[in-house]
């Protein structure tokens, strides 16, 4: 850290940048640098993820629940626009709905602009179902969020605006 910023030495700096002590620093290290932070940023995140998939212990498998949060979101959607959103084949994602109908997780129902389509929905129980993981999971991450200082939840908390940057999809 230096006295004047309170900023790391080891803050990302991108090629033609100086770092907080104004040196400027060679392209290849800032290439460098930004190569080990996705690393980490992936590492981190996926092995977050996976902790929360395995502590949360739910009875709905993974491509299920995201069927079910994709509906919850983008819904009524058709079994074709679903399969596209989740990037699966179309015969992938009828198999996962008979999963998610046959546990009344799902309504199917006519589409009204097309006869021979079918809109699928959140039955009540799969609304419920789907609080009910979103809930445990939050409170599984807040009970990881605890464990950290006030530092490192005040770091995590101004990193969220850049981390939900990294969701907006390349124009």
């Amino acid at each position: 850290m230096t006295a004047e910023t309170d900023t790391p030495r080891d803050t990302p700096t991108g090629p033609g940048t100086t770092d907080p002590a104004g040196a400027l620093v060679p392209e290849d290290e800032a290439d460098d640098r930004l190569t080990d932070e996705a690393t980490r940023l992936r590492l981190a995140v996926g092995r977050l993820h996976r902790r929360i998939r395995i502590d949360g212990r739910e009875s709905v498998p993974p491509l299920q629940l995201s069927a079910l949060a994709t509906i919850d979101m983008h819904g009524p959607l058709r079994l074709s626009d679903l399969a596209k959103r989740e990037a699966v084949t179309a015969p992938t994602m009828s198999r996962v709905l008979a999963a998610l109908d046959e546990n009344g997780l799902v309504v199917r129902a006519a589409d009204p602009q097309d006869a021979r389509g079918v809109l699928i929905t959140l039955s009540d129980k799969g609304r419920a179902e789907l609080d009910s993981i979103r809930t445990h999971r939050t409170a599984l991450v807040a009970r990881r969020l605890g464990r950290l200082d006030q530092t490192q939840r005040a770091a995590l908390r101004a990193a969220l605006p850049a981390i939900e940057a990294l969701l907006v999809d390349d124009a």
